[in-house]
């Protein structure tokens, strides 16, 4: 496992919301992920960053560090349980402490009908979700419980509303959902709190060369209800809000970070 250390001052954001936090990112060298990791260390935590890509993690380290900000970042594989423990229980001997565990790794999902599927493609995704967040977050409790506090991000959502073709990517954020009612559920009385982020689609993200990128970037415009799509901006400060005391009621909740366009049932 490979660990970079930045050091600066931290709580250099306007409010300070996080600082003596210690933030776990997983899926870091993502857009999403480093966005949210940025956002983490601009309001004073001290994050440590999680992916399966080096040069990507060090770059995001790198942003943090240059902003006056701490970040560490190792390779891991949010898959493996050994890997999985190893870098929290590292995490929680240079702080000592775990305040906050956010996993956005992708799931290796194949989109296609479910007619057309194979049975390992359709369960691919489902396995993944199901299987990451069960051991990200069950490291990171193993902390929490002993300090009776802390916050457990999923990234994602469900929703009624679905689309033809997806495969069992949509069926893994609903088990994913049903996995953070049971964690916040069985986790709340130790003070931790289990909350997912959900939007309607990150234009930001979509490769310029992805096929049909067009046609995905009319379609989550077409359906959101303000003037605007969600950016990654607004992922992060919304997971700083969620992750911070102000939130400190929140818990086995979907926070909707859609700009309408998924509507809550």
């Amino acid at each position: 496992m490979l660990l970079e250390k930045g050091t600066g001052p931290n709580g250099t954001g306007p409010h300070g919301l996080l600082r003596g936090r210690t933030a776990l990112v997983y899926g870091a060298g993502g857009p999403i992920g480093g966005a949210v990791a940025r956002a983490f260390a601009e309001e004073g935590a001290d994050v440590f960053l999680a992916g399966r890509t080096e040069s990507r993690l060090l770059k995001v380290a790198r942003d943090i560090r240059a902003a006056g900000g701490s970040a560490e970042t190792a390779v891991v594989d949010a898959l493996d349980e050994t890997q999985v423990n190893g870098f929290v229980d590292q995490a929680a001997k240079k702080t000592k402490r775990i305040d906050i565990s956010f996993n956005l790794i992708s799931y290796g999902d194949v989109q296609q009908p479910l007619m057309e599927i194979s049975a390992e493609d359709f369960s691919q995704p489902v396995s993944a979700a199901t299987r990451t967040h069960f051991l990200t977050t069950r490291a990171a409790a193993r902390h929490m419980i002993r300090q009776r506090s802390g916050v457990v991000l999923m990234f994602g959502g469900s929703g009624p509303q679905t689309l033809a073709g997806l495969g069992g990517f949509k069926i893994a954020l609903d088990a994913m959902e049903g996995q953070r009612r049971q964690w916040a559920l069985e986790l709340g009385k130790n003070g931790i709190r289990v909350v997912t982020l959900v939007t309607g689609g990150i234009v930001e993200t979509i490769p310029w060369q992805a096929d049909g990128r067009e046609e995905i970037v009319d379609e989550i415009t077409r359906t959101a209800h303000l003037n605007r799509t969600a950016t990654l901006a607004d992922v992060g400060n919304v997971a700083v809000f969620v992750a911070s005391d102000r939130a400190g009621a929140i818990t086995d909740a979907t926070v909707n970070i859609s700009c309408g366009a998924i509507v809550d049932y």
